[in-house]
């Protein structure tokens, strides 16, 4: 299955047909019992983490292919299949779009009471509900606004996040893709995918080649705060330098993911915002080095650490301390641009090929007419 990736769609508006979505859960409900009752909660877990299967499973379930759209509904679908039944299965999916979303971790309590799981279990559950959005929010700056979030867990402890972030400017989505059983380490290449069309200017602090930036943001905050503010004051006394100091720098490393305009680096993510003095950005550095966080990833947890305390540390390590973070997207492929002839790579055929003949598999055990059978294996039959 592919371990790294993040895919991109078109941004929809609009509602979702009744039809569609009553659709969508019947379909929904078949599939979810079959994986479960031959391959077990976990491995449906594992499944809906994988960007490849989850969008085929939202082809199979008849809802397009290439449209932000899938995600939401194909979750909220999910999540009415199943309900009554979350025990029998041993599957669980907490919360969703919007307002939806911010309510995931209560939904994780409400369940891990129901379930009589201990508190240490349910705390690391609600835990890495809120460091997977936040790591997407503000360790992978990509211009990517997170509006959606579920969280799916088996009573066995496994857990899966897909979330999706918008883009305004271009009308696209991002979607990211979590499993908890390939991460090692949640700020450092922790994602089993992110799918994408197109690729991104991105400030990425989870890339291993960022490394050493977390290295010293984490080593400035456990400082004294004094000392990280005169560093922090530099840069504001030579903010108007930065935009030059940054473009030679990319100039010379003649980094692909330039868009100038002007002459100006303004998707450079630090300097799209006006570093000056920031009462709030002040007063959250002070609280922070008064924690003194063991690592970056504590740091990161720390309440009103967010997307610009982040840039302000990284910014002080890269251009003072010389720690370079990685500005590459971490997009490993897309839906859109994987070609046969290899541009800008080949389509990783194995995998589609896998994911096709197990939906056929599931297909044929599914309890429904076998015309309509025959009209889901026809809609995801590879072509020639």
């Amino acid at each position: 299955m592919i371990e790294k990736g993040i895919a991109t769609f078109t941004l929809d508006y609009g509602k979702c047909p009744k039809w569609l979505f009553d659709r969508m859960v019947k379909l929904g409900r078949e599939i979810t019992e079959i994986v479960v009752e031959e391959y077990g909660p976990d491995e449906f877990i594992k499944r809906i983490s994988d960007p490849v299967w989850f969008q085929s499973l939202g082809t199979v379930l008849a809802f397009d292919w290439n449209a932000s759209g899938l995600t939401t509904i194909l979750t909220a679908a999910l999540k009415e299949a199943i309900r009554g039944d979350e025990r029998n299965l041993g599957v669980f999916i907490c919360g969703g779009k919007g307002k939806i979303s911010r309510k995931t971790p209560e939904e994780i309590e409400r369940w891990g009471a129901a379930l009589s799981l201990p508190a240490p279990d349910i705390n690391n559950l609600v835990y890495n509900s809120k460091m997977t959005a936040k790591v997407d929010s503000a360790l992978i700056q990509d211009s990517y606004q997170i509006y959606h979030h579920s969280f799916f867990f088996s009573q066995n402890g496994a857990w899966a996040v897909v979330q999706q972030g918008m883009n305004v400017n271009n009308q696209t989505a991002r979607r990211y893709h979590w499993y908890s059983k390939k991460i090692t380490d949640l700020v450092c290449e922790p994602h089993s995918g992110i799918a994408s069309q197109r690729k991104a200017a991105a400030l990425n602090l989870t890339a291993e080649e960022s490394g050493k930036a977390r290295e010293i943001s984490t080593e400035l905050v456990q400082g004294n705060y004094f000392s990280l503010m005169k560093d922090i004051q530099i840069l504001r006394k030579h903010s108007s330098d930065l935009s030059y100091m940054l473009a030679l720098k990319f100039k010379k490393e003649k980094t692909t993911l330039l868009h100038l305009e002007n002459k100006e680096f303004s998707w450079h993510p630090v300097l799209l915002e006006n570093f000056s003095k920031s009462r709030y950005l002040d007063k959250i550095l002070f609280q922070v080095c008064d924690q003194k966080p063991e690592n970056y990833e504590k740091l990161l947890s720390l309440k009103g650490v967010g997307p610009k305390t982040i840039r302000a540390l990284s910014l002080v390590s890269e251009v003072i301390y010389g720690a370079n973070p990685s500005y590459e997207d971490p997009a490993r492929y897309s839906f859109a641009h994987g070609g046969k002839d290899g541009t800008p790579y080949f389509v990783d055929r194995p995998t589609y090929d896998s994911t096709i003949d197990f939906f056929q598999n599931v297909v044929r055990k599914m309890k429904i007419p076998f015309s309509e059978k025959q009209k889901i294996i026809q809609r995801i039959k590879p072509a020639n």
